[in-house]
């Protein structure tokens, strides 16, 4: 009696067991297979709430204790592109808005009060698909919650960035997404200016270039070319410099260490931008660079966000043997062409 059992139960089991083989493939043929992003979090030089996204090749580190803040994007171990302040790191809490370093969203224009509100305090993480969503408590001072979102390439080194700004206040406000992006020092950026054409065959404005009262043309950080602005970050030197343009196809690049960090968005000419047009604008001193690029001015009621997207990229082997057009053409054409679509 006791081997007829078992006889009929082997039978069962093996009837079950194909049923779960069956149904499990049913249901990860049906579901997108978006393993190849992870999500953990991570301690990151002191502050315990962090949160690491990587595919295998690339990995992002945002902040959790503060922000919304990306402080490291980088080759998977290898070094971070992204400016840190070592003393500024692993804290929170403080009264005054603190540089620390990374990547976050301001609102455009530059006001010396509203722009600088503090991002100290604690963030919202929310895990998704293909990486996380970074949203800051409502800001007392300007009423306004600013997020940050973070799309990840299932492979290669590719990341789209979603920044908004949500009005949580009770009157209407204009302002742009501002995204800035601070760089490790010693390296140099590079951005394209709109496409050239000869005199006097094309004789119309083609976009502006924008001075600060601080910015000095003659200083030998700047490097123009007919298709290109490029800026050396010096730590030798503190003055600070910046100029802005416009751009429909907006684009900037970092190179440090034979890494470059590109980063590229679409501007709209019909609409207007801040800073007398700039949809992009670099800074430096002598402890960081800045890459920065700048949605539309926009009406935003209460309730409403407002957003702003980038394309990332990581490469290696970027070693332009001089900042000349033909040297630029050459570095930066080929990776323009697989930059500025979603993952």
């Amino acid at each position: 009696m006791k081997a007829a059992s078992q006889f009929l139960k082997r039978p069962v089991a093996a009837h079950l067991l194909r049923n779960m083989m069956t149904l499990a493939l049913a249901v990860s043929c049906a579901t997108p297979n978006y393993a190849a992003v992870g999500v953990e979090k991570t301690e990151y030089k002191g502050w315990k709430n962090c949160y690491r996204i990587t595919n295998g090749e690339i990995e992002a580190i945002v902040t959790g204790d503060v922000g919304p803040r990306i402080i490291r994007f980088a080759f998977l171990g290898g070094q971070n592109l992204f400016k840190e302040f070592s003393d500024q790191l692993g804290k929170s809490g403080e009264e005054k808005f603190q540089l620390r370093g990374g990547h976050r969203v301001w609102k455009a224009p530059e006001d010396p009060v509203a722009t600088w509100a503090p991002d100290n305090a604690p963030v919202e993480i929310q895990i998704t698909p293909t990486g996380i969503i970074a949203r800051e408590p409502v800001e007392p001072l300007t009423r306004l919650q600013k997020e940050i979102e973070l799309r990840m390439a299932e492979s290669g080194s590719r990341m789209t960035v979603i920044h908004r700004i949500t009005n949580r206040g009770l009157f209407p406000l204009k302002f742009s997404a501002w995204a800035l992006t601070m760089m490790a020092p010693g390296g140099v950026a590079v951005s394209g200016f709109p496409p050239r054409g000869k005199h006097p065959i094309n004789l119309e404005a083609t976009n502006p270039l924008v001075m600060w009262a601080y910015t000095n043309l003659a200083d030998a950080r700047w490097k123009f070319t007919k298709k290109y602005l490029t800026l050396r970050q010096d730590p030798n030197n503190a003055d600070p410099q910046k100029l802005g343009m416009f751009n429909g196809d907006t684009w900037a690049a970092y190179l440090l260490n034979g890494e470059a960090f590109l980063k590229r968005t679409k501007a709209d000419p019909a609409k207007t931008y801040p800073d007398f047009g700039c949809s992009f604008e670099t800074f430096t001193n002598n402890e960081f660079l800045e890459i920065e690029t700048l949605g539309p001015m926009t009406d935003v009621q209460p309730g409403q966000t407002v957003e702003h997207t980038e394309h990332w990229a990581l490469f290696r082997d970027v070693k332009p043997n001089s900042l000349t057009d033909e040297e630029l053409d050459r570095a930066f054409a080929p990776l323009l062409k697989t930059v500025g679509t979603d993952p």
